[in-house]
């Protein structure tokens, strides 16, 4: 019989577009994406990895019944292990979500126009090296914009640097703080990140 089930779900899943996710934190991003695809008749999230052993996002992992992998600093710039885990799972798209490492220059050759991020402002003017979580915020309030936003983008070598597929905005009112913004951000990552990733995967399928 677990042959047999293990059998119905490779027919289920077969030529299904593979998403990995990459994830620093609790995971919320994460899981809204893993939700939003499950059934999906083209798409479905078969990896979530990580590089904290203690992130949220491995027991989001556990109980959305998604595999999952933890790694280091030296494994992850010094060998191809997390790659080798991505074409062990046959993985043909990956996705950043509060992924915050510098992703390097192997994996990008390996997933080129393949890897997508999500930025809690609208780049170019709020990104870079440093530029994530409550440091963008702070920062978009202290030049007193009258918006903010988030931005989906395809990674390249440079931090916040790839080709934007989408752009998503949001007004600031005069008493925002770093956590209202946020919450406001987070809403638009939960409303547009999983039907972005869909519209590109669908458009680039084959």
């Amino acid at each position: 019989m677990q042959a047999y089930s293990a059998w119905l779900f490779f027919i289920y899943n077969m030529g299904k577009i593979k998403i990995a996710i990459f994830a620093s934190g609790s995971g919320s991003n994460a899981e809204q994406i893993t939700n939003y695809f499950s059934g999906h008749d083209q798409i479905e999230v078969v990896l979530i990895l990580s590089n904290k052993p203690t992130a949220y996002v491995l027991e989001r992992a556990a109980k959305l019944g998604v595999p999952s992998q933890v790694f280091d600093r030296p494994t992850f710039y010094q060998s191809e292990n997390v790659l080798d885990s991505l074409r062990t799972h046959e993985v043909d798209y990956i996705v950043l979500a509060g992924f915050l490492w510098l992703v390097p220059q192997y994996l990008i050759e390996a997933y080129r126009e393949k890897m997508i991020n999500i930025h809690p402002a609208l780049l170019p003017k709020y990104g870079g090296k440093g530029m994530y979580g409550d440091r963008v915020h702070r920062a978009v309030i202290a030049d007193q914009e009258t918006e903010s936003g988030i931005t989906i983008h395809l990674v390249d070598e440079v931090y916040d640097n790839g080709r934007i597929l989408c752009q998503e905005r949001v007004s600031l009112v005069a008493d925002d703080t770093p956590d209202s913004l946020a919450e406001k951000i987070h809403e638009l990552e939960y409303a547009y990140f999983p039907k972005a990733i869909e519209s590109y995967l669908l458009e680039h399928k084959g």
